[in-house]
């Protein structure tokens, strides 16, 4: 059977990030440039061949022009010699229904570790404009220390600045190459 090959729709896709701040509020964030490339046999997606996802670190936005330059530095992301988030698949695995696992590795500042996260697969329909689209909403979270991310600071109180879990959700459509 022939290779489908599909490209994020980034009109209609968002990657966010949420951490906790001081313990007691969240902080959410987001990549503006990032890209997602998968490739499967069927439009269901049951054997994805390869789904590759990369972000630009410089595009990170919390809405906070300090903070974002603080994760930009050497205490976080440090883009001048990590500029680039990159998740690689290695399997999709349906757990029930419309629910699955998407297995992969994940490489953060050169450190690359195993990542599972939570997939809903919303469906494929076919936009007014010809366009096969395929839907899915992505869940999951990491520990930041597992990929270098160590810097944090203690409030007077002896609480930390910063939650060493850090939640992933994005919300992806993907558009079918013909």
């Amino acid at each position: 059977m022939a290779t489908i090959k599909w490209v994020v729709d980034t009109m209609h896709s968002e990657v966010q990030f949420k951490v906790k701040h001081l313990m007691i509020t969240t902080v959410t964030g987001h990549f503006r440039n990032f890209n997602i490339e998968a490739a499967t046999s069927n439009d269901k997606f049951t054997d994805a061949e390869r789904i590759v996802f990369t972000a630009d670190v410089n595009s990170i936005s919390t809405n906070n022009e300090q903070r974002d330059a603080h994760l930009k530095s050497a205490d976080f992301f440090d883009v001048e010699k990590h500029d680039e988030i990159k998740f690689n698949a290695k399997s999709y695995e349906n757990v029930g229904g419309s629910d699955y696992l998407l297995h992969g590795d994940l490489t953060i500042r050169d450190i690359t570790r195993p990542v599972t996260v939570g997939v809903e697969f919303g469906g494929i329909v076919v936009d007014p404009y010809g366009q096969t689209k395929a839907g899915f909403t992505v869940d999951g979270k990491i520990s930041r220390k597992d990929f270098g991310l160590t810097w944090n600071a203690v409030t007077e109180a002896g609480s930390v600045v910063v939650s060493d879990e850090i939640r992933l959700q994005a919300d992806v459509q993907l558009i079918k190459q013909s």
